[in-house]
């Protein structure tokens, strides 16, 4: 059998039409150069590899649907600044190993020490990269390509790439009220941009999920598209934006974020969420409550 290439790091402590479609495969052994590395991904909690200039960056613990420990946002923005500064690199796709994107902050790690808040800005702080949201300082577009539920922090996470494709299998869901924490990564500025405010306040004070249909009625993702499809389809819009002026591109986004940046909504989330880690949160607040959260979630 012929190993399929990724690239992996050791655990650190829009355009297109629908009827478009490429059947991608992931390079192997027998088709990548010599310089590639080859490894078992199965224990990996963050996937990397780069092809058609196209960075994919995969989340992989679908046991624990691909939630956020403290390991995973280690690795997730190391990848990012992998891509960023790879000269072969023009594009990066977000996803997650079935069946979820990302499910938010691991609820174990966060009920027993919390220490998946730590530097990780999630709390309204900024970064490890000095920046705020769960990404380090981008210059190239991040396309989210949705498989599956996005909660909570895994919903920001989608937020703050540039563009979503969703997967018809795809939910998402703001549950910061029913953990108990607020949001850090810019849920408050961008879920409004992205849908409105008042369905933005309705979907962060209900908890209650969102369907891809209605997510694409509602701009929230700019395609839906059968769940087989969608890395394809993702990948065909990576390669429409790779076949631009690259530094031509960079600058469009990178003015898109100027005008869309609004510091002053960021910094009163950042300030209200500082607060409240610091007033209300507690590990075990979260942990009496996990079970509950994670049975109503299953309802939806």
């Amino acid at each position: 059998m012929l190993a399929t290439v990724l690239k992996a790091v050791p655990c650190l402590a829009t355009a297109g039409s629908c009827d478009r479609r490429h059947v991608w495969q992931r390079h192997t052994m027998a088709d990548t150069p010599d310089t590639a590395d080859t490894i078992d991904t199965g224990d990996t909690p963050v996937l990397f590899e780069v092809s058609e200039r196209i960075a994919t960056i995969t989340l992989n613990r679908p046991a624990a649907r691909n939630a956020l420990s403290s390991e995973v946002l280690r690795l997730l923005p190391h990848y990012l600044r992998d891509a960023d500064s790879n000269p072969d690199v023009d594009v990066v796709i977000l996803t997650g190993t079935d069946p979820a994107f990302c499910a938010g902050l691991d609820l174990k790690e966060l009920g027993s020490t919390g220490g998946n808040l730590g530097t990780t800005g999630a709390d309204g702080r900024p970064n490890r990269d000095g920046v705020r949201g769960p990404f380090p300082a981008m210059t190239k577009p991040v396309i989210g390509a949705v498989n599956g539920v996005a909660i909570t922090g895994g919903f920001e996470l989608a937020l703050n790439c540039d563009f979503l494709v969703a997967s018809e299998n795809a939910k998402f869901g703001d549950t910061h009220a029913r953990v108990g924490v607020m949001p850090g990564w810019g849920l408050t500025v961008l879920l409004p941009q992205a849908i409105g405010v008042r369905r933005a306040r309705q979907m962060s004070f209900t908890g209650n999920f969102m369907l891809a249909d209605e997510a694409l009625r509602c701009g929230l993702v700019n395609q839906v598209v059968a769940h087989d499809e969608l890395l394809p389809f993702t990948r065909q819009l990576a390669r429409d934006i790779v076949g631009n002026d690259q530094p031509g591109v960079r600058q469009i986004r990178a003015t898109y974020a100027e005008i869309t940046g609004d510091l002053p909504g960021w910094q009163i989330e950042a300030n209200n969420a500082g607060r409240w880690r610091r007033e209300q949160f507690s590990p075990e607040k979260v942990e009496a409550r996990r079970v509950a959260i994670q049975a109503r979630g299953r309802q939806q």
